[in-house]
């Protein structure tokens, strides 16, 4: 019976906090100025990306919402609030301490490893390449976006395939890329006929094929890992949500959590 009970605890919270969205998490932030000294957590994420993250009747939900909210809930912190920026200014927002953690979908990269930590990875992804659904352009390789404009969003590893495989390789030219403030605004676009393909992470293009005329033409594996992201040498933080990630994934919450927001 204590496995049943079990159950009823993670439904109960999946009720109460995943299935509403984010709590209205309103109590004043006690952001962690060094690693431990504060028990209470500001958390960060860039609305715009679902299922990671988005906007639902003014609401903050999605995944990343939910599964950091389930691991702080095995840990000795607690969450006092979460802040909205755009996805390249997370990072300077960590850095600088206006939060403490990062749940956004970001992928555990060199570039980023050089200036702020990682928890252990949580999620893995590729890259895909949508395209509107009524449109005839119906590409199979990065090859075939040749001359296109393509979109992707800004400071994401959609814009560094962009960057380095098709800008780097003359596929297309740098005129020939639109940047975004959020994959919401490219998808537009695309549909718009303002540019043919967008860039983006593959669970994310399925959600948008799943809700919008849209289509994966193809997938661009690049093999990625999503992490958490907290500030240099928060040791003690980090052991704490690597700790939590690993009970949400023994007891079943991570798996609720993924059935909750990917949908084959």
């Amino acid at each position: 019976m204590e496995g049943n009970r079990g159950v009823l605890n993670r439904r109960a919270y999946l009720k109460t906090v995943g299935a509403s969205g984010a709590i209205a998490l309103t109590a004043q932030a006690g952001c962690l100025g060094g690693d431990g000294d504060a028990a209470t957590l500001t958390a960060a994420t860039a609305p715009g990306f679902p299922p990671f993250e988005l906007k639902e009747g003014g609401e903050l939900v999605g995944f990343d919402i939910d599964l950091l909210e389930a691991v702080i809930e095995e840990t000795d912190y607690t969450l006092g609030s979460w802040e909205e920026f755009e996805f390249d200014s997370l990072i300077p927002a960590l850095k600088n301490e206006n939060v403490d953690v990062v749940a956004a979908a970001m992928t555990i990269n060199d570039e980023r490893d050089q200036t702020i930590d990682f928890s252990d990875p949580y999620y893995s992804a590729d890259q895909s390449i949508l395209v509107a659904e009524d449109a005839e352009f119906e590409p199979a390789t990065l090859d075939d976006l040749a001359d296109r404009p393509v979109g992707a969003q800004s400071g994401t590893t959609g814009e560094d395939v962009v960057e380095d495989q098709l800008i780097a390789n003359e596929i297309i030219s740098e005129g020939q890329y639109n940047s975004y403030g959020n994959y919401v605004l490219a998808v537009e676009d695309l549909l718009g006929g303002n540019i043919d393909a967008v860039v983006l992470d593959t669970p994310v293009a399925q959600t948008f094929a799943s809700n919008r005329p849209v289509t994966v033409a193809f997938v661009y594996e690049t093999g990625e890992n999503y992490g958490f992201g907290i500030r240099e040498g928060a040791t003690e933080l980090q052991t704490g949500l690597n700790e939590g990630l690993q009970a949400v994934r023994d007891d079943g919450t991570y798996e609720d959590i993924t059935a909750k927001w990917f949908t084959e």
